[in-house]
């Protein structure tokens, strides 16, 4: 595997699979102790076309994130020396767009809940099916970089809040918002619904593309990061309409 590099350029979606807009393989560093588990996962990742990278150690994963430039990340939370949640905070300084799908063998809501809090885009727990890991991914990688393909126009406002589609650039105020590929996809969809309620399974329907497990309180979980970073300090634009969802109007 060759070890040049270059920065990150969006993905779409082409026959056979998804690719970055200059033809070549999404990049995907996959970290975990277990070599059996790597292999696994490399063999089926590249059968999606994709080109893999294995690390087995915290430290080695976080200086093959910097040179590798992954588009995406399966990330173990159990690591030999530091632990899935530092790695992804180290990571997040230089890629902050790149999302991560954690593995973990705790199956504790509150130990799941807290990889996602780290910011985490969604997590599986061991035992799982490749299959399982690899439509996660899809569905991370379109969601982080693909643009709306039903938009006409890629700006959506409401108010003084703006999101750009094929950017990722979100403003309030014309002040910049640095979102999360989950917490982008999460607003784009309240925004392309403007004071619509949303039920939480709808949400979980359209931004996770599945059930969650009926995990509902994960939407909650980013109902709560978005207005920290939306609403602090400002009139709220994100309501909750008890017992029916959320919805998202212009601030009064």
């Amino acid at each position: 595997m060759t070890t040049e590099s270059t920065d990150q350029a969006p993905v779409r979606q082409l026959a056979g699979g998804i690719r970055r807009a200059d033809g070549t393989p999404v990049r995907v560093l996959v970290v975990d102790d277990e070599s059996t588990l790597t292999d696994l996962l490399q063999m089926a990742l590249r059968y999606e076309g994709w080109d893999v990278r294995t690390a087995a150690d915290g430290r080695s994963a976080v200086a093959a994130a910097r040179e590798f430039r992954p588009d995406a990340i399966v990330l173990d939370i159990m690591l030999p020396d530091i632990d899935g949640l530092q790695v992804l905070a180290r990571i997040r300084e230089d890629r902050p767009e790149a999302p991560v799908l954690f593995l973990t063998a705790k199956d504790s809501l509150d130990d799941r809940l807290k990889g996602l809090t780290a910011g985490g885009d969604d997590y599986v727990t061991k035992p799982f099916s490749l299959e399982e890991v690899v439509a996660r991914l899809r569905g991370l990688v379109r969601r982080s970089t693909l643009t709306s393909a039903s938009a006409s126009d890629p700006v959506i406002e409401i108010g003084d809040l703006m999101l750009n589609e094929d950017s990722h650039e979100v403003t309030r105020a014309g002040e910049p918002i640095e979102l999360t590929a989950t917490e982008f996809e999460l607003l784009r969809f309240l925004m392309r619904n403007p004071r619509r309620v949303l039920s939480k399974s709808q949400i979980l329907d359209r931004v996770w593309s599945y059930d969650f497990g009926g995990r509902s309180s994960v939407v909650e979980i980013y109902i709560s990061y978005l207005r920290k970073k939306i609403d602090a300090g400002r009139e709220p634009m994100i309501h909750t309409v008890r017992g029916a969802g959320y919805l998202i109007k212009q601030a009064v």
